[in-house]
């Protein structure tokens, strides 16, 4: 994929440490780090309870934990092991050192140095609390830099801020993790500044570029100065009959005049800027050495480019406060569709278009490799097996730049079933994969397919039985907006399914029965809490069988988005709409798929602008649940910026949908 190059020489003005470092799995066993370094180094870590070092750890320039992405570019996965398990329930710390291989260069502090930012006030190093029990967490998706609005990033970091200002008394009250639960970067929807300042970050660190196949172009480093390379991808598809249909659908521009118009103009393609996009929206660093002018490649769309870059702008500026708060709070990730490309996977058809043309299926491969290192390596110690971690990092650091060896890590990643985890905490938290694989529709390849198949889901069931308490995180809200749900059934027996996003746990009759009929298995978590997001508004339903006095309590949880809305009169229409025709005693419930749940959707309070009867809340911000000692919910919030917060009331029995 690139020659690489001997020297660990590095640019004079370039930190150290460019992304990172991110908190990642956090055990009595183990602490996992993920960071950036732009220099071949050996980093040496410590975890600190006060002034006392309770475990360090060396890491070697070379090794499993460590993938070098560019020249001046490695991505590090540091795990620190206890010798003897760390205390639960107490503050602790950690530091990081690095010794460089260059022997110009020495060991330095970098705590004290480069990363004194990520330290809250009064403190040295980066806390974070090892929970004995999950008494509260953060939790949602969705953050699009371009989107005018708050980075609900940047709320956990005023509520991290808030925590430790008032004190360090009561370590029980910081929040156990925050999960995001999907969309952590529009790989399908970039700004022009933003494809910019990628390009930028390529060229910078010498990222490895890529030879690629089935496009007008042969070369990933081609794009720099290609008359398409802004606001103009899509023209760079194969111009032939048989890819019509994998123009429409990949990269379609597809117009949804019900929801909102997908912009593909700028859809990443390259690994290496997929890599360059995660390390922007996660750290201010690099956004230093950038220039977000106007590139001389753009002649039309200045206009667009202009507003776009106010919007991005107002980005980064939070980029300091994100930083901060995702090294001192375990962050847990899985995918989305916007992690990868719009509607992946939505249906037979769509797989069969996208993934039968070599380029396209590179596009989706490259961002999958990138999700794979920058997001699951870090969720679990054995979240990706050394093998296919070995396979990639041969692939990044193939000198021959050989196309078939990144076809076939790709194929090994398309046909991977290992990225759903499990968290084995009190409660358990059980996140799921719900976008490879998916039970696909047999009859007609374009009718959406379910979004776990049988065996995927039967495995999940695995992991709750016996279990008290569980939270389940699922992308998409299992338990949705019914007019919305309808809405898009309606355009599936079209055959538009791709026009509105037909993707909810009750568009396919298999997945929506299994995953229904296991909240009614007799060993099911008495107390089942599902975390959602996807949909770019917030809502709570308290969810329960008809019929069964000894039922499980559920409580579906969305929050959705951390930067991103839904469009404002749209969704107040659907909410009044949605009140109206699935009313309590509305006949419409009968013909849903949950016609034996009863499902009292909550009100939102204190909502600035909020209409009567209420339900959907449209706000970027982070969501709260704190949980009792059973593991059930007792508080559930909305959190935005300057630490405004709106909860969910429980409703009335007389509002119970049926």
């Amino acid at each position: 994929m690139h020659n690489q190059s001997s020297s660990s020489a590095i640019p004079p003005t370039l930190p150290r440490i460019l992304a990172g470092p991110i908190l990642r799995d956090v055990t009595p066993d183990y602490v996992v780090l993920w960071l950036v370094s732009s220099v071949e180094a050996s980093f040496e870590v410590s975890i600190w309870s006060g002034e006392k070092c309770l475990q360090h750890a060396k890491f070697a320039p070379t090794g499993d934990h460590v993938m070098r992405v560019g020249q001046y570019a490695w991505i590090h996965r540091l795990v620190v092991k206890a010798s003897s398990p760390l205390p639960t329930d107490t503050w602790l710390g950690y530091d990081i050192n690095c010794e460089f291989s260059n022997p110009e260069h020495t060991r330095e502090a970098l705590m004290s140095e480069e990363l004194i930012d990520i330290c809250y006030p009064g403190a040295n190093r980066p806390q974070f609390v090892v929970p004995s029990q999950i008494r509260e967490l953060l939790h949602g998706s969705c953050r699009k830099p371009h989107h005018l609005g708050e980075d609900g990033l940047c709320t956990v970091d005023e509520q991290l801020a808030k925590l430790r200002a008032n004190g360090l008394e009561q370590p029980e009250l910081q929040p156990a993790l925050l999960m995001m639960s999907g969309d952590q970067v529009y790989v399908d929807d970039v700004a022009g500044p933003m494809l910019f300042a990628v390009r930028q970050v390529i060229e910078l660190l010498g990222l490895y570029q890529e030879p690629l196949e089935g496009a007008d172009i042969s070369h990933a480093a081609q794009l720099d100065n290609h008359p398409s390379a802004y606001y103009k991808r899509s023209q760079l598809l194969p111009d032939n009959t048989a890819n019509n249909t994998l123009r429409e659908r990949f990269f379609g521009g597809a117009r949804k005049p019900i929801f909102t118009t997908q912009n593909a103009d700028n859809h990443l393609i390259s690994l290496s800027e997929v890599l360059a996009m995660y390390f922007l929206v996660w750290s201010p660093v690099l956004w230093r050495y950038l220039s977000l002018e106007m590139p001389k490649q753009i002649d039309t769309n200045k206009q667009r480019y202009q507003l776009e870059k106010q919007a991005i702008e107002a980005f980064v500026v939070g980029l300091p406060q994100v930083r901060r708060a995702m090294a001192n709070i375990p962050v847990y990730m899985i995918f989305d569709d916007h992690d990868i490309t719009d509607d992946w996977n939505l249906s037979r058809s769509w797989e069969e278009s996208a993934y039968e043309h070599p380029f396209s299926r590179r596009i989706i491969g490259n961002a999958l490799v990138a999700y794979a290192l920058c997001q699951a390596w870090g969720n679990r110690l054995d979240s990706l097996p050394p093998d296919l971690i070995n396979d990639i990092r041969e692939m990044v650091q193939d000198p021959k730049g050989e196309n078939v060896h990144h076809d076939q890590l790709i194929t090994q990643l398309l046909t991977f079933e290992g990225w759903s985890f499990v968290l084995d905490t009190k409660p358990k938290v059980v996140v799921l994969d719900t976008r490879t694989r998916r039970w696909r529709a047999e009859s007609n390849g374009s009718n959406p397919s379910g979004l776990m198949d049988w065996e995927a889901l039967s495995e999940t069931q695995q992991h709750l039985i016996n279990e008290p308490a569980v939270i389940l995180v699922s992308p998409a809200p299992i338990f949705g907006v019914k007019l919305i749900e309808v809405i898009q059934r309606l355009f599936s027996w079209a055959g538009l399914s791709l026009m509105v996003d037909a993707e909810n746990w009750m568009a396919h009759p298999g997945s929506a029965n299994v995953i229904l009929n296991i909240f009614r298995h007799k060993r099911t978590p008495d107390y089942f809490t599902i975390l959602s997001g996807d949909v770019h508004y917030s809502f709570v339903y308290d969810v329960r069988l008809r019929h069964h006095n000894d039922a499980p309590r559920i409580w579906q949880i969305t929050s959705s988005g951390i930067l991103n809305r839904f469009p404002a009169r749209l969704l107040k229409v659907f909410d009044l709409f949605n009140r109206w025709l699935f009313a309590s005693r509305s006949p419409l419930n009968w013909l849903t798929r949950r016609r034996h749940m009863r499902i009292r959707p909550r009100r939102p309070t204190q909502y600035p602008g909020r209409y009567p009867n209420q339900r959907l809340v449209n706000a970027c911000g982070i969501g709260r649940v704190v949980f009792d000692e059973n593991g059930a919910p007792s508080r559930i919030e909305q959190i935005f910026s300057g630490g405004r917060q709106v909860g969910f009331e429980q409703g009335y029995d007389s509002e119970w949908e049926q």
